[in-house]
C-alpha cells in the first residue's frame, strides 16, 4: 500500500544580520529574533562586528554564503550606500543606508528606514499631531538628524529650525538637504520654542552615561509634540519637562522598532508587528 508523505518540504533557513563596529550593544538581534519566533519563520539574525577597512569584502562574502540582507549601523552607513547596485530615493537624500537587501536578480538594494521609523513612531503614538501645523525645531546634526530632517520635510513641515553645538555642521547639513532649513545658534535654541509645533532631540545629550541636555522649556508651545530619539532612559528629563508643560511627548524606542520592519519584511517575507511585548523585551 502506498503511503502519502505529509512531511512539509525542508526550507533553507533565511539569514540576516546587523553590521557595525562595535556592535555588541545592538538590540536588533533581540528584536528580529522575537519576530522570527512569533511568525514561526525558519531563519536567524546575527550581530557581526566588521572593521571599516574590511566592510565591502566581508559583506560580499556574507551575501555569497546566502544572507538575504543586513541592517547597517555606525560606522558603515555611507559605505553601505556606495556598496549597493540600487539606492532608494530616501537613502539617496539622506546620504546613508541602514538596510541592504539582496534581490532575486542578485542586485543589492540600499535603503534608509530611519526616516520611516521616526515617522511611524510619531503617527502610531499620536492621533493629533499635524506636521504641517507649523515649524519644527531639531537639535543635532549627525546621521540621525539627516534622516529626521528628510522625514519632517516629506511629511509637510513648512520650515525647520536646526541647531547644533557646532554650528558649521548644521550649516553643512542644511545646505545638503533643503533651503527650508534655518540654522540657529545653540545658545538661542529656546528662542524659537513658542513657534515650534514639533521639537526633536536628535543628539545623544540626556542618554544614560552622557551629559544632560540643558534646555529650558519654559516657553515651549503647549500644542507642540516633543520627541527624543533616546530610549535609555525611556523617558528623558527633556520629555519629562515637556510633559510638565502640557506637551504631547513620544520616546525614541518606537523609532528603533519601526525602522526594523521594512528590512525584516524584505528578508523574511512577512511584515512584523510592533507591539507592547516587543517594546518590553527590548527595554529589559
Amino acid at each position: 500500500m502506498n503511503q502519502t508523505n505529509t512531511t512539509a518540504p525542508f526550507q533553507t533557513p533565511k539569514l540576516a544580520a546587523v553590521l557595525g563596529h562595535p556592535i555588541a550593544q545592538s538590540k536588533s538581534p533581540l528584536m528580529h529574533g522575537h519576530w522570527l519566533k512569533k511568525n514561526q519563520i525558519s531563519g536567524d539574525y546575527f550581530a557581526i562586528d566588521i572593521a571599516p577597512a574590511r566592510f565591502s569584502e566581508t559583506v560580499r562574502m556574507l551575501f555569497d554564503l546566502g544572507f538575504s540582507g543586513f541592517n547597517v549601523t555606525i560606522p558603515h552607513k555611507e559605505q553601505a550606500l556606495a556598496f549597493a547596485d540600487n539606492i532608494t530615493p530616501r537613502a539617496q537624500r539622506i546620504g546613508a543606508s541602514n538596510t541592504l537587501i539582496k534581490k532575486d536578480n542578485g542586485n543589492i538594494n540600499a535603503d534608509n528606514t530611519d526616516s520611516y521609523g521616526f515617522m511611524a513612531n510619531l503617527t502610531s503614538k499620536s492621533t493629533t499631531w499635524q506636521p504641517s501645523a507649523g515649524p519644527s525645531l531639531v537639535l543635532g546634526a549627525g546621521g540621525a538628524a539627516r534622516a529626521i530632517l528628510v522625514a519632517l520635510l516629506d511629511a509637510g513641515v513648512p520650515k525647520i529650525y536646526l541647531c547644533n553645538r557646532t554650528r558649521s555642521r548644521a550649516e553643512d547639513l542644511a545646505a545638503d538637504i533643503s533651503d527650508c532649513i534655518e540654522v540657529i545658534d545653540w545658545q538661542h535654541k529656546e528662542d524659537v520654542l513658542p513657534d515650534a509645533f514639533t521639537v526633536v532631540n536628535a543628539t545623544s545629550l540626556g542618554m544614560t552615561g552622557k551629559p544632560a541636555l540643558e534646555f529650558d522649556l519654559t516657553n515651549v508651545n503647549p500644542d507642540a509634540l516633543v520627541t527624543d530619539l533616546i530610549y535609555a532612559p525611556l523617558e528623558t528629563q527633556f520629555l519629562k519637562d515637556a510633559r510638565a508643560r502640557g506637551c504631547e511627548v513620544v520616546s525614541g524606542i518606537g523609532m528603533l522598532l519601526h525602522q526594523g520592519v521594512p528590512g525584516f519584511e524584505a528578508w523574511f517575507g512577512s511584515r512584523p508587528a510592533v507591539d507592547e511585548d516587543l517594546e518590553a523585551l527590548v527595554l529589559t
